[in-house]
């Protein structure tokens, strides 16, 4: 799994650091997401997928490893 934000879209909402802190973080002068690991580990991935479909202007991307 690899996570893209973009950070034009971000309004800084602040569920997604709310749902994955391990993964997402916000500045502090404006509240944009900031992404902390585009690598995600096993035991966070449906956090991660949860926190993109929850987040409310689409920031968040997830794109899924290939399949061997």
């Amino acid at each position: 799994m690899r996570v893209t934000v973009d950070q034009g879209r971000c309004i800084g909402s602040g569920m997604c650091v709310l749902a994955v802190g391990e993964v997402f973080d916000q500045r502090e002068e404006d509240g944009v997401v900031r992404l902390l690991r585009d690598d995600v580990p096993d035991e966070l991935r449906d956090r991660v997928r949860r926190s993109a479909r929850v987040c409310p202007s689409r920031a968040i991307t997830v794109q899924q490893d290939a399949e061997a």
